[in-house]
């Protein structure tokens, strides 16, 4: 028998990919990671705080839940997490209110919700339950809330999957890493290397092949890597555009069944912060929702950064498709123009630094996080599952409540790097 150690590559140095790197490693592993990017972290993607004042992120940001992966990293880290709190507001195209219109039917809405046992989609459900014109207003939140939160397709999203997020009020609990994301990829890819793990960024993989019971990589200028054992962890529109062998790419086919929603993300630092000072009321703003073009707005409260960060999510982005960075950033004034009722050219004036992403747009993404169809709980575990040298692992395969998080991801490579170490 060979004592040379299993030499393990994976495609991706996103924070699956970088979790599950250094598990193996630290167990003796033989570990590549290949990255497509010229950095590590993927949607992870810290922004110069010399711009904004602080560590900004231009792509993961919130800490959702319990995170207890995410959290257990931290503290190894030294690192810390803050949870913030402040209030939501609506802005219904004429005033602005504390509450949602979801909220004088959410005991109809808990009740129509908590006994289902069939899966169906959003639209679904709410046109076998809420199909009448009283309805309306309910029906337009939930839809939105659904594309906004969840950058998911009503149409295509599932009931279930959902379930808990609105019985438990997942907007409720939130929190930031002190320092952003950006800290955490650091110290992980710092843990890698220190355990043995060769990063090579730039590597587009681009085939996976196998031959005479090893596998070889194929990436983008010709180079080529051997190894026994791959994990790919690339976001699910990715996997189309990596050749695979016959099995992975049978296997990989599910993915069509697990949903990947894209996102906008757009921050504007500011001289002042006009929008307290022009409605004191707002000065405890956290989120502030609306139907403007780019809908979605939070500050960074509880710090005082004069900051306002832009989200729009979901199938409706690609009415925005045709913008570049500068035409989304304009959009993004309008939107704010429009909401406090004040000229642009006033907002304009006050931007002292700006960065708008459309997820959708970037080469290494296609998009921004995934979210459950009525079949992806199937769909999950035949991707996860152990049965061959092509492995795969990321947010899209996390089995647990707060999919499409950066906690799914960490808990997806761990999980990944498990089943390796237990053969």
């Amino acid at each position: 028998m060979s004592d040379t150690p299993e030499h393990i590559v994976i495609v991706g140095a996103g924070a699956a990919g970088l979790m599950a790197a250094r598990e193996l490693a630290r167990a003796g592993k033989r570990v590549t990671i290949l990255e497509a990017r010229d950095r590590c972290g993927g949607r992870i993607h810290p922004l110069p705080a010399s711009e904004f004042g602080y560590a900004a992120d231009g792509g993961a940001e919130f800490v959702h839940g319990e995170a207890p992966v995410t959290r257990g990293l931290v503290r190894e880290a030294g690192l810390t997490v803050r949870t913030i709190g402040g209030a939501q507001w609506s802005f219904d195209g004429k005033n602005f209110s504390r509450e949602s219109p979801r909220d004088p039917y959410d005991e109809r809405l808990h009740a129509a919700v908590k006994d289902l046992t069939d899966d169906l989609t959003v639209a679904d459900f709410l046109r076998r339950h809420f199909a009448a014109p009283e309805y309306a207003s309910l029906r337009h939140a939930v839809e939105r809330m659904v594309e906004g939160y969840d950058a998911a397709d009503p149409e295509r999203a599932s009931i279930l999957a959902l379930r808990d997020e609105w019985m438990n009020d997942g907007h409720a609990t939130q929190a930031r890493l002190d320092g952003g994301y950006g800290g955490l990829i650091d110290f992980l890819e710092a843990g890698c290397r220190k355990s043995g793990v060769a990063i090579q960024l730039s590597a587009v993989v681009t085939a996976i092949e196998e031959s005479d019971g090893r596998l070889a990589l194929r990436c983008a200028g010709g180079a080529a890597q051997l190894c026994d054992r791959v994990i790919v962890t690339v976001p699910l529109p990715l996997l189309r555009e990596i050749a695979l062998p016959p099995a992975a790419r049978a296997k990989a086919a599910a993915a069509d069944d697990i949903g990947f929603g894209s996102v906008i993300k757009i921050l504007l630092r500011f001289e002042r912060p006009w929008w307290r000072e022009r409605r004191e009321e707002l000065a405890d703003m956290l989120f502030l929702l609306s139907d403007e073009t780019i809908p979605v707005w939070w500050t960074q409260r509880p710090d005082q950064h004069h900051v306002l960060t832009g989200w729009f999510g979901g199938p409706r982005t690609a009415e925005l498709s045709h913008l570049d960075s500068p035409g989304l950033i304009d959009a993004a004034i309008s939107s704010l123009a429009a909401i406090f009722g004040i000229p642009r050219e006033d907002i304009a004036r006050e931007v002292v630094a700006a960065s708008a992403t459309n997820w959708a747009h970037d080469r290494f993404a296609r998009g921004a996080y995934s979210w459950a169809t009525p079949r992806t709980r199937a769909a999950q575990e035949s991707l996860a599952r152990a049965d061959g040298p092509v492995l795969f692992s990321g947010e899209a395969l996390y089995r647990g409540r707060d999919m499409g998080t950066v906690e799914a991801a960490l808990a997806s490579g761990l999980e990944t790097a498990g089943f390796i170490l237990q053969r």
